[in-house]
């Protein structure tokens, strides 16, 4: 099994300099495309290999890119922003491919920037990636003193700075347009689309934001070819992609598989299945702001198509595990404080429905619900559902609740009507 993205990392070493990333084929995607490729001919491989992006919405790359005007002369400066605020709950894939091997993502966004004619690309970062950071300062510069950032690399004509801007920490940073807002020392506050960023994005200028796994696969896909890339999924949708799992399994991790891995084989064959006294109840299949997998559909394959036929997102393709003994109702709780906490306060369905669920939510697990109270989290979960907020931040909150109210109910009646938690 062919494991691009991870091939470089080993967890008991610190990651490869930049001589040991030559060493193992590192920058030699650079080397070809600033050698006689086109920007139009790397997006025609992107676009070929069918790469998805792998931040959670799951867009194909090549055609985000093919959406950047051509002519830089017209519309002034274009930018490449590397989306690295991994800030979703359970999610921790990107953390691994930035301090495992930062000279990967160099590389990618070197490709990248080159395809959409950017001079200039930032690396938007979580701000508590410290670690992070540091590997990727010191990748960066290790570049540029060997000629693959800066101007005229490798004599190419092609000029491109690479900048690090830390994160302030915020949520809402993950959606693509506030990230942009919050990258110009604005507020971050999503905005309204279209424009899209392509043709409008930072400072007003065609921008592209891909997230860090997305970018990653880049010089691999240039490197080995579209048909290689399409050959390493187990179906229609190619590649590999970093699954992980928390949550009470065996051996919590992150592991590199073939696009359409089962769920069942990541849950049990690489977590090595629920601990000792624990049994699967649930799965929100990738971060917080997915809907549950029940136990019946634990063969599903995780690729974007085939979780989506059973109700839910393949999102990050992290998977979070309810077990038998944490209370389900104690479990969205927590998950909404965390979605109201981080709400941007833009929009009022979103700033003040969040709150208000929380509180009801809140108040069932105390013991002091009503069975009224769950026709309002029913009416709510319509309320701040697709379309009726100024981004995806509440319905991505309401995605765990409405299959927890569908899944788990008997657990929220419980509450109601013992007035308090059976796993108290």
């Amino acid at each position: 099994m062919e494991t691009p993205l991870t091939a470089n990392i080993s967890p008991d070493r610190e990651p490869l300099d930049i001589t040991g990333y030559e060493r193992a084929g590192g920058y030699r995607a650079v080397r070809k495309v600033l050698g006689g490729m086109t920007p139009a001919d790397v997006i025609d491989v992107v676009t070929r290999s069918k790469l998805r992006g792998r931040g959670g919405a799951g867009f194909p790359t090549g055609i985000k890119w093919s959406l950047v005007p051509k002519d830089v002369a017209v519309t002034g400066p274009h930018y490449l922003v590397v989306n690295a605020d991994e800030m979703e709950p359970g999610t921790f894939k990107d953390r691994l491919l930035l301090e495992g091997d930062p000279h990967q993502l160099i590389e990618a966004a070197i490709v990248a920037a080159y395809a959409i004619q950017a001079a200039t690309a930032y690396i938007f970062l979580r701000g508590e990636y410290y670690p992070a950071e540091r590997r990727l300062r010191q990748a960066i510069g290790e570049a540029a003193a060997r000629g693959y950032l800066g101007a005229n690399i490798l004599g190419s004509g092609y000029d491109l700075e690479i900048h690090v801007h830390t994160s302030g920490g915020r949520y809402i940073c993950g959606e693509e347009t506030a990230l942009l807002t919050a990258l110009e020392g604005r507020r971050a506050v999503p905005r309204a689309k279209p424009p899209f960023p392509q043709s409008s994005g930072l400072w007003g200028r065609p921008t592209v934001v891909n997230n860090v796994e997305t970018l990653c696969n880049i010089p691999h896909i240039v490197n080995n070819g579209a048909e290689w890339f399409a050959d390493l999924g187990l179906g229609d949708e190619g590649g590999t992609k970093i699954y992980g799992a928390s949550g009470r399994v065996k051996r919590p991790g992150a592991w590199e598989l073939p696009m359409g891995t089962p769920l069942s084989e990541l849950i049990e064959n690489h977590a090595g299945g629920m601990r000792d006294g624990y049994a699967l109840r649930g799965v929100l299949p990738g971060g917080l702001s997915t809907s549950f997998i029940t136990p019946e559909n634990i063969a599903v394959k995780m690729d974007y198509a085939s979780v989506e036929k059973i109700g839910s997102r393949l999102g990050t393709g992290t998977v979070i595990v309810l077990d038998d003994r944490t209370c389900p109702v104690g479990m969205l709780r927590n998950a909404e404080h965390f979605f109201a906490q981080e709400s941007c306060g833009w929009c009022t369905p979103c700033r003040d429905g969040l709150p208000w669920v929380e509180r009801l939510l809140a108040g069932i697990e105390a013991g002091e619900g009503e069975t009224e109270d769950l026709d309002i989290l029913e009416q709510h979960v319509g309320l701040l559902g697709p379309g009726r907020t100024f981004c995806a931040h509440a319905p991505g909150a309401m995605a765990p609740l409405a299959s927890g109210l569908k899944y788990f109910r008997a657990d929220f009646e419980r509450h109601i009507h013992d007035k308090r938690c059976p796993w108290a």
